[in-house]
């Protein structure tokens, strides 16, 4: 059970047959992210991992999405967790207008990720496509 002030999160890794990985720049913090955001009330991750692709990259999963692991985000506080999912089968009409919260979306070809990626985005890619050990911590 999340105690008081714990928080939840989930981050997806889109990628399409071609191996191109969706990503997003916040309008807040600096960087390239793996799309996703926080689980609200009441809201299962399964059902906040879809609406958060939809809101931040106009994707829509056209399969389950995999779980492939939990982790403590220790950056953020020490009570808050992230949900991370992979998801191979999806679409996308098109590419999302810049709102106040995403500043860009893109697709990049995993050997050519943006040099501003995340240390966090890069790693859980390179974990979770190379099946590697998967750490229990975010950072």
């Amino acid at each position: 059970m999340l105690t008081r002030g714990a928080t939840l999160g989930v981050r997806a890794i889109v990628i399409d047959e071609n191996n191109n990985i969706v990503l997003v720049r916040h309008t807040y913090v600096p960087g390239w992210y793996l799309p996703g955001g926080g689980v609200e009330r009441g809201e299962t991750m399964g059902t906040s991992i879809r609406r958060e692709l939809q809101e931040e990259a106009n994707v829509t999963l056209t399969a389950e999405p995999e779980l492939i692991g939990i982790y403590l985000n220790r950056k953020a506080s020490r009570q808050d967790h992230v949900a991370l999912y992979l998801c191979r089968e999806w679409s996308q009409a098109n590419l999302p207008e810049p709102n106040m919260e995403i500043a860009e979306c893109r697709l990049f070809p995993l050997d050519n990720l943006p040099d501003d990626a995340t240390p966090s985005t890069r790693a859980r890619i390179i974990e979770t496509l190379n099946d590697e050990a998967k750490p229990e911590f975010w950072s």
